[in-house]
């Protein structure tokens, strides 16, 4: 099996809310929220996939992000490698560009439920990590 490597971005405001997008009905794992981001392509690093992604998908021009962890975890019919970048900088207003519901989510209510699995690992530590005291 192929494994795919996936950058992902997590564009948090100074709310500490996060912007998500549900997948299409017809994309694999279909319904479930998502951090915005794609496959990284030939000649390039998973940054550079990512700020192509980011204007593609919602619109925007990452202007600083970093890199929270990376993680692999494989499904039945896909192996992935996923890099997840906290985006705290960016130009424009994030909105679904490509048919998708988006919406802001306090990072309190994320729920792991309503994400694919190999995410949850990242829900628990932005939880952890923006916790309010």
């Amino acid at each position: 099996m192929k494994r795919i490597e996936i950058a992902v971005g997590i564009i948090i405001n100074t709310e500490q809310a996060i912007f998500v997008t549900q997948r299409l009905k017809d994309s694999h794992l279909a319904g479930y929220w998502e951090f915005p981001g794609g496959k990284v392509e030939s000649g390039e690093d998973a940054k550079q996939a990512l700020r192509r992604e980011l204007q593609e998908e919602v619109g925007i021009e990452m202007t600083h992000s970093s890199l929270l962890t990376t993680l692999e975890y494989d499904y039945p019919d896909r192996q992935l490698t996923l890099h997840f970048f906290i985006v705290d900088n960016w130009k424009g207003q994030p909105e679904g560009r490509e048919g998708q519901v988006s919406r802001w989510i306090d990072v309190s209510q994320l729920n792991v439920a309503e994400f694919p699995e190999a995410n949850q690992p990242v829900i628990t530590e932005l939880k952890y990590r923006y916790r309010t005291a």
